[in-house]
């Protein structure tokens, strides 16, 4: 097979050993696990199975890195998909102890799609009642004819790419697509502002991600017609057309930098002016939560961005997860730490619940997890997409939830 498992480096995790091993659980109170909402009603005989089999696609690299000559960086470069993983096989664990034995199958993807191809004829990833990966985008497009030929359930764990560029009808897309929060901020200005009294801006440099980004909510408010829309290439174009008593509301972009950075200090200024300045209402791109900007401008500015995911560290299923976690790993969990953990535990509990019927409740069940809600929908082309989203505000310095 020359299909590398993910074996060694013990200083990098204890990590693969066992997982392959059917993990059996006693069903217990479960203390500090996200909520599940409105349980389908079921309506026919549920064909439970006796075990599931799980296959994770994971590009370790394990192989490149040498521990006695690697930086930090270079370290860091592969934290990503260990501590995926690891938060994956914790949520797993978690829905195992509802009561079904889990086979987890770990490959290293390699990131190479070669590596991919060797699995179509392994027998236990052909066996697999549930395939989570590859990743990365160029992976779930390579695998896509083998998932929609062999009826096999992919899901897309990371990747924030439109499912139309995929082209798998057997896809769950579980990370929200750049069009989708276009939609959730062009609907939320709608129902939040008045048509008769604002213009809404966009400041859209007109770069392939810059557009890929304001094109949903040109189209939103094209459509919507209520609202008067002006696009500019820069906020200091933008302040040539600028009219006293108006309310503006803003919508940068872009998440460059070099460039979102003095466009928040001209809009800052504009507000602010001494002789009575504009109302402005900003709202940002998605990337500005993993950003650093002045959080006193942003403030002043009523700055909302869009979201996929939001940790609260004060909730107890979060405190919960953190102290497992340093409990088995002997460190703190990253982001996709909390974001493996959800996955295994949404998927992982249909499978329990719903035995081999589980695609059919995936629209149904909906989720509350540690960094995000699951409420999919489904497209007979595209697949399972999940639509939930939140907005955040700027207020006491912090970002915290709009709705």
């Amino acid at each position: 097979m020359n299909f590398k498992k993910v074996y060694g480096l013990p200083v990098l995790l204890m990590l693969v050993l066992g997982a392959c091993s059917p993990k059996v659980r006693t069903p217990k109170p479960g203390a500090g696990k996200p909520t599940e909402k409105e349980k389908p009603a079921d309506k026919k005989p549920i064909k439970k199975f006796t075990q599931a089999s799980v296959s994770l696609l994971v590009p370790f690299k394990l192989d490149e890195l040498n521990l006695k000559t690697a930086t930090k960086a270079d370290i860091e470069k592969y934290a990503m998909p260990i501590d995926f993983y690891q938060g994956f096989k914790l949520g797993l664990d978690s829905a195992a102890a509802q009561g079904l034995n889990f086979k987890l199958n770990v490959f290293d993807t390699q990131d190479d799609n070669a590596h991919i191809s060797t699995l179509y004829k392994n027998e236990r990833f052909k066996q697999s009642n549930l395939v989570i990966g590859p990743v990365f985008p160029e992976g779930l497009k390579f695998i896509a004819n083998y998932a929609e030929e062999n009826n096999v359930t992919i899901v897309s764990p990371l990747a924030a790419t439109d499912p139309a560029e995929f082209n798998n009808p057997n896809l769950v897309s579980v990370v929200n697509n750049i069009g989708l929060h276009g939609k959730k901020m062009a609907t939320y200005i709608t129902k939040n502002f008045n048509p008769a009294s604002t213009i809404v801006v966009l400041i859209n440099p007109k770069k392939t991600e810059d557009e890929a980004f304001a094109a949903p909510i040109r189209s939103y408010f094209r459509n919507n017609g209520k609202f008067t829309v002006q696009e500019y290439a820069s906020a200091y174009t933008f302040e040539t057309k600028m009219i006293k008593g108006k309310q503006y509301v803003v919508l940068v972009t872009s998440s460059d930098r070099s460039f979102v950075l003095p466009t928040i200090e001209k809009l800052y200024r504009l507000k602010n002016l001494p002789k009575g300045g504009y109302a402005i209402n900003l709202f940002g791109h998605p990337n500005w939560v993993k950003q650093n900007y002045p959080a006193d401008k942003l403030q002043d500015l009523n700055t909302i961005i869009s979201s996929s995911y939001k940790i609260d560290y004060k909730s107890g299923a979060v405190i919960t997860f953190i102290k497992k976690y340093r409990y088995k790993y002997g460190f703190e969990p990253g982001e996709y730490a909390f974001k493996g953990f959800d996955v295994g535990y949404y998927f992982g509990r249909l499978l329990v619940l719903y035995g081999e019927d589980y695609k059919d409740y995936i629209v149904k069940d909906r989720y509350k997890g540690l960094h995000n809600s699951f409420s999919f929908i489904h497209d007979p082309k595209l697949g399972y997409i999940n639509t939930s989203l939140m907005l955040l505000k700027y207020k006491n310095f912090a970002l915290n939830p709009v709705e």
